[in-house]
């Protein structure tokens, strides 16, 4: 057997330059490079394999830990999962850095890999600077923490232990219900010892991704199902991106005359112009899909995990005689509300349904009269909401018209937390697939911006458009800068409502007067943060790091920034000062929470009654 002896570190990224994904006839190199913040743990590891032995891989400067796995993740999510990018940290608090990224990748079902430093596998200088130790057991580090939100978690504690755990990372990387995020804790000696790898370890790796078909029994029970409804709804979730299904549920819809609804991962699957889109769904949903849910006998659910939101808090279904059929490839996903599951692929499973309900001639009993009407006073309403006019101000909702009216089609936002992305769920009009990226799994205050170069990397050709609120960008926007080193150009779109908003008015909505959410000064009087507000120029933050900044006020503003900005070259920034509480809300939804059962608050008792009967109504399963 012939051998090559490198460290763990240089063989780690010769197999990764080496693995390749097959989906639907076309091959792909699937690791394209590694994003990377050094430090003691990991700068003589893997910055010295980087540096002399990374192949094709691309090395990429980080700013934040967290930052630069979010913009893996959203590059791996608007390529549907089949290219991803490493990335590589120290110990300690750079690895605990990407713990959160790890989550939303993995809630998300995104495939990153993460390579974190680790300690001393020999254990001899150690304690050694950012190690954790635990009194009674001492192999936990700081990376065991990536345990529960990572879908597959090693330690690579010899070298030759490599190939066996960089194999199962693969695995799950590629497997479309399995994947998330993986993590390979690397200790810093181990990444510079060297072993003798057999050559045959570094071979060209092509891993098949194969649409899942169902059984025939599966099949006709589907058939069986939808046959005896009159008045079925379609669920459509991000299944319908990743299996590129977007034709097969248009045919499915306007063949069967089905009315359909869009979470947030699934939206721009159809046209907002198609006949049966009758826009979002859920918590953060438009009026004509949360009607039609209420009536619907049958909820055919398609590549979704079928969340609070997209479900109102299982309050969305409110006919007694209502069932579920779930069509996903991941069967845990497949039986959520006692569903009778379909586990396929959504574009095989479509085509299969299709083919066999035309046989039988089947059509829903919607009248296509009542679904116009339905559809035309929802876009009246979006047409209102975005015609929003202010005295004093920019509306949240004006700000988002203008701006949708002023991107081309093929344009893509980006959104993860706030009040916008229920705004953007239930306003926003797409006509083009994946030109709506919301990371609305895990809903992580920060994706934004690193989220907008990712999907920059993933569409070069296409304007990136971050939308993102004062407090999200606040915590963090360092990936700006990566942008601007990479020559990548994205444009920030920062709504600035004056604090966390969006929470402020959850909690007034709950009985409480508000408080701790505003971004106010303390004031003398009560010794709480009930002052005046922060003013906070954004647009300079932008330009002192090199950014183009615009600062909006008017409307006129608004329209000129936003064609200054398409023109520019590099990344920009507009900073729009929007009046607070001008978001959405209602059309037939509802969300549970917690609220307190005892309170000297009698607002917040009365909350409490209100949230517990309308519990009541939710399903309990």
């Amino acid at each position: 057997m012939k051998t090559i002896r490198l460290t763990m570190a240089q063989a780690l990224l010769k197999f990764l330059d080496k693995q390749y994904v097959h989906f639907d006839g076309e091959e792909r190199k699937f690791v394209k490079g590694v994003f990377g913040i050094f430090g003691h743990g990991n700068v003589t590891g893997m910055g010295e394999a980087l540096e002399h032995a990374a192949g094709d891989l691309v090395y990429l400067q980080g700013k934040n830990e967290q930052g630069m796995v979010h913009t893996a993740a959203a590059y791996a999510k608007q390529k549907n999962r089949l290219e991803i990018y490493a990335c590589t940290s120290s110990v300690g608090p750079g690895a605990l850095n990407m713990v959160t990224a790890a989550a939303t990748a993995t809630v998300n079902r995104i495939p990153v890999l993460l390579l974190p430093g680790d300690i001393f596998a020999s254990r001899q200088p150690d304690p050694v600077l950012q190690q954790v130790e635990d009194p009674a057991d001492y192999t936990i580090s700081a990376n065991d923490a990536f345990k529960p939100v990572s879908k597959y978690w090693d330690r690579i504690s010899r070298p030759e232990q490599l190939m066996t755990a960089a194999i199962n990372a693969m695995r799950v990387l590629t497997d479309p219900v399995e994947t998330g995020a993986v993590t390979l804790a690397l200790p810093q000696d181990v990444q510079a010892e060297a072993y003798d790898y057999p050559e045959e370890f570094f071979k060209k790796r092509v891993h098949y991704i194969e649409r899942r078909t169902p059984s025939i029994e599966a099949v006709q029970r589907a058939v069986e199902l939808i046959s005896r409804k009159k008045n079925p709804i379609i669920i459509a979730g991000g299944g319908a991106h990743y299996s590129f299904a977007t034709e097969e549920l248009a045919t499915f819809a306007e063949t069967f005359n089905i009315p359909v609804g869009e979470t947030q991962a699934g939206k721009s699957a159809l046209s907002w112009k198609h006949e049966m889109n009758m826009g979002s769904i859920g918590a953060t949903g438009s009026e004509a899909s949360n009607i039609l849910a209420k009536e619907a006998d049958l909820v055919i659910a398609i590549g979704t995990r079928l969340s609070d939101f997209s479900t109102s808090s299982k309050t969305a279904f409110a006919n007694p005689e209502v069932e579920f059929l779930n069509i996903n490839v991941s069967p845990f996903d497949a039986m959520k509300l006692d569903s009778q599951m379909l586990v396929a692929d959504a574009k095989t499973a479509l085509q299969l349904l299709t083919n066999e309900l035309q046989a039988k001639d089947y059509q829903s009993r919607h009248e296509i009269s009542r679904l116009q009407e339905l559809k035309e006073n929802w876009n009246q309403e979006v047409d209102r909401l975005y015609a929003d006019i202010r005295d004093n101000g920019l509306s949240q909702t004006r700000v988002l018209g203008e701006i949708n009216q002023f991107i081309d089609e093929k344009d893509i936002i980006v959104c993860a937390a706030g009040s916008m992305p229920g705004d953007l769920h239930r306003l926003w009009r797409t006509t083009e697939p994946k030109t709506y990226h919301m990371e609305y799994g895990f809903s992580c205050m920060g994706y934004e911006v690193a989220g907008a170069l990712g999907i920059k990397m993933a569409e070069q050709d296409q304007e990136v458009y971050a939308l993102v609120g004062d407090g999200s960008y606040l915590m963090m926007h360092s990936e700006l800068v990566t942008s601007l080193q990479e020559k990548k150009k994205i444009t920030i779109l920062l709504l600035d409502n004056n604090g966390y908003q969006c929470i402020h008015n959850l909690q007034v909505g709950q009985g409480s007067d508000g408080f701790g959410n505003e971004f106010r000064y303390r004031s003398e009087e009560d010794n709480r943060l009930t002052g005046e507000y922060l003013q906070i120029d954004f647009a300079a933050n932008a330009r002192s790091l090199g950014a183009k900044g615009y600062s909006v006020r008017t409307l006129d503003e608004l329209k000129g920034a936003l064609e200054n900005a398409k023109n520019e070259t590099v990344s920009t920034l507009i900073d729009i000062k929007v009046l607070p509480g001008t978001c959405t809300t209602g059309y037939e939804s509802w969300w549970r929470l917690g609220v307190p059962e005892v309170s000297n608050s009698e607002k917040v008792q009365r909350a409490h009654r209100d949230m517990e009967a309308k519990a009541e109504e939710a399903r309990k399963y």
